[in-house]
């Protein structure tokens, strides 16, 4: 079987060893560590470490000080965790539709929904490749609002030459199927001092120092063995991300011309790190997306819907008020068509002429 996804941290045994052999595992020196080297590697001031990248988009909404009957605006497009931490932090939450181009939040869509209950923008960089920050910063301009950035997937990825996270506060994953992994873990990214500090004091039970408490927090913290996990991962994030990209070409240049198949693409301006390759199956496809998955693990490769639905699309939302159900004619089509082949930097060159030649065999 080919897979969808590899994970191999054994690079990572040295430090964890380290750690564990010094007797401190709890949040610590190799936190801070992940924290610095991440910040520098996407060129922001502060990253703060939390358990995992679901808090990380928790907090950052809670640092912006939501107050009940707020809205946050976001993509339907996304896994549930997206929509779980804007209602976690007492938003109610609206949709704006995505853009065929890149499967990310339309502004122009977003701007529709604005009005004077919007307090947060969060676009989600889905599969690896940044939203459109150009027309976001413009409506975050226009109305004042905050903006959290989604970068679960999106490690190192930038537009116009700015990483994503370094716009707002940038929100990553560091859970085991992302380019950069720790096991379970989030990363919190900003320019913003007093932003930054009330993020460390919050996942730190609302403490700057022991017994000193300033807010109202919780325990938010990553220990030393998941960032040691982590640590030799960052100094090679660009590289994992140019093996994909290479891998996301080689795919398209042997499905190009397939009928029934729409390709993503890497747009200009914007460098795509490809934590997953999507294509579309457009209404000539031969067979549906189901029978596709079918067929293809039949021959022997693994593929992924993400997502089969949209994210309110479930009956536990359904009934509740906060979940403001826009419409999004895009997302609706693209979720009910997508499908993600293996792109990971481990595929061989045999595994990608595979693909390429099982894809064609059963769409031709």
């Amino acid at each position: 079987m080919i897979p969808i996804t590899v994970v191999d941290v054994r690079e990572s045994e040295p430090l964890v060893l380290e750690v564990l052999r010094s007797g401190s595992i709890a949040q610590g020196p190799m936190v801070a560590r992940l924290e610095r080297e991440f910040a520098e590697a996407i060129g922001v001031k502060h990253c703060v470490a939390v358990n995992n990248g679901t808090t990380a988009l928790v907090a950052a909404l809670q640092v912006c000080d939501i107050e009940p009957g707020q809205e946050v605006i976001t993509s339907p497009f996304t896994f549930v965790a997206t929509l779980n931490a804007a209602l976690e932090a007492g938003a109610t939450v609206r949709f704006a539709d995505i853009l065929d181009s890149d499967y990310c939040i339309d502004p122009a869509s977003a701007a529709a929904l604005v009005n004077g209950n919007t307090s947060v923008i969060m676009p989600v960089h889905l599969y690896g490749q940044s939203a459109d920050m150009t027309g976001i910063n413009a409506l975050v301009a226009d109305h004042g609002l905050k903006l959290v950035e989604d970068a679960a997937q999106a490690h190192g990825a930038t537009i116009g030459g700015r990483s994503v996270g370094a716009f707002g506060l940038g929100c990553f994953s560091l859970y085991a199927t992302k380019n950069l992994t720790s096991g379970e873990g989030g990363l919190i990214t900003t320019n913003d001092d007093a932003l930054a500090d009330r993020l460390r004091i919050l996942r730190n039970q609302g403490m700057k120092e022991r017994y000193k408490y300033e807010m109202i927090g919780h325990n938010y913290r990553l220990t030393d063995i998941h960032a040691a996990i982590a640590v030799p991962q960052v100094a090679r994030m660009f590289e994992i991300a140019e093996k994909r990209k290479a891998n996301a070409a080689a795919l398209n240049a042997g499905l190009s011309g397939v009928k029934g198949l729409k390709l993503p693409t890497e747009l200009p301006g914007r460098s795509h790190v490809w934590h997953q390759y999507t294509v579309v199956l457009t209404e000539d496809a031969p067979i549906n997306r189901d029978e596709f998955i079918t067929k293809m693990t039949e021959n022997g490769i693994a593929t992924g819907a993400y997502y089969p639905k949209l994210a309110f699309d479930y009956d536990c939302f359904r009934n509740d008020n906060r979940v403001v159900v826009d419409d999004v004619p895009v997302a609706t089509r693209v979720a009910a068509s997508c499908v993600s082949l293996p792109v990971h930097q481990y595929l061989s060159d045999a595994d990608l002429n595979t693909i390429v030649e099982t894809v064609s065999r059963l769409l031709g």
